[in-house]
């Protein structure tokens, strides 16, 4: 909700006290968890803490499309999804370091510390984006029809919807595999991530120098078939039971390897391209948009966990199942306008 709450405020206050809004709102639940004493006041601060950290992703994607365009907007979209690439690595790391050396309160003050100094050099340096005279309230309803009237746009919504449902639902099943199957260590576990960040980083710096080749359409075609083909490798790696349990492990994160490099080229793309319609109701229109394609993220996510049963093959064939219809939605109805 908070992507789609911020998204609709920005049209009707402006990016800028929206992104700073949604800071102070993202500071305040981070102390909430740090003062909590019950289980129930640390769910509540987390609720709060990640309505405010919402903005973050809204606001950023409105301000790139309504203040940049063309391939110099994909080529951003590139280097921002890189960067965004090593958080689900980086972040958990560094926060059990923190754990470890002072106790999981000392977490949440540190995001406390990081909510504050994003504050301040968000409100020293961020430009407003947005026309101060063509504020307003933007009627929800209209900006829907017009989406549900566009194949193409709801069709970035499944690819966007995937890609990231795969990446979460590896998130969430791969500690079976590798802690529970395979015996790994936590800590080795942790490095991991570290590996399948990487993958995501390099698909966003290929698809950067791809722009100068390929229209970002055929992009995000490429890249769904990479998706694919790293699906299918992963299932293939995962049937080979005979093998000794590293080399299996290398044959699979080989595999995964390739699948994160499709999804990190065609992400930014589709992005991107996404609302190219919407430049007068953007930030509603990213409100709707992003709020339809987390839903689908969770569904995505909640379906790999309920079909969870122990096996090393449920994720790879889930993978390839959703990567397949991704490859022939693209194929189907991302061609060049």
């Amino acid at each position: 909700m908070g992507v789609f709450c911020w998204g609709w405020l920005s049209d009707l206050i402006g990016r800028r006290p929206a992104m700073l809004g949604g800071l102070i709102v993202y500071g305040i639940g981070s102390l909430m968890c740090f003062y909590s004493e019950s289980i129930q006041l640390l769910l509540v601060g987390r609720f709060v803490q990640a309505f405010g950290a919402a903005t973050g992703s809204i606001i950023t994607q409105t301000m790139l499309r309504e203040s940049v365009s063309g391939d110099r907007r994909h080529a951003m979209f590139a280097q921002i999804s890189a960067v965004i690439a090593f958080t689900p690595a980086v972040g958990p790391l560094i926060g059990g370091w923190i754990d470890q050396a002072l106790g999981f309160r000392w977490v949440f003050l540190a995001l406390v510390l990081m909510s504050v100094l994003l504050f301040i050099y968000a409100f020293l340096k961020l430009p407003e984006t947005t026309n101060v005279s063509l504020r307003s309230k933007v009627a929800i309803l209209p900006v829907v029809k017009k989406m549900l009237a566009m194949p193409r746009v709801m069709v970035f919504g499944v690819l966007i919807g995937g890609i990231n449902g795969v990446l979460f639902s590896y998130y969430a099943e791969a500690p079976f595999i590798f802690i529970e199957h395979f015996d790994l260590s936590p800590g080795v576990y942790g490095f991991l991530g570290i590996i399948v960040a990487l993958a995501s980083v390099v698909g966003a710096m290929i698809s950067k120098r791809l722009l100068t080749v390929y229209t970002p359409e055929k992009i995000i075609r490429l890249g769904c078939l990479v998706m694919t083909s790293g699906a299918l490798l992963l299932t293939l790696g995962s049937s080979l039971s005979m093998l000794p349990n590293l080399l299996q492990i290398i044959c699979m994160l080989t595999a995964m390897f390739v699948l994160l490099i499709g999804a990190g080229i065609a992400l930014p793309n589709c992005l991107s391209l996404a609302l190219v319609h919407f430049q007068d109701v953007i930030g509603t229109a990213g409100a709707i948009f992003s709020l339809g394609y987390y839903l689908l993220v969770s569904l995505t996510t909640w379906g790999m966990g309920a079909l969870h049963n122990g096996s090393l093959l449920m994720m790879p064939l889930y993978f390839l199942i959703i990567s397949g219809v991704m490859w022939l939605l693209g194929k189907r109805f991302i061609s060049e306008e």
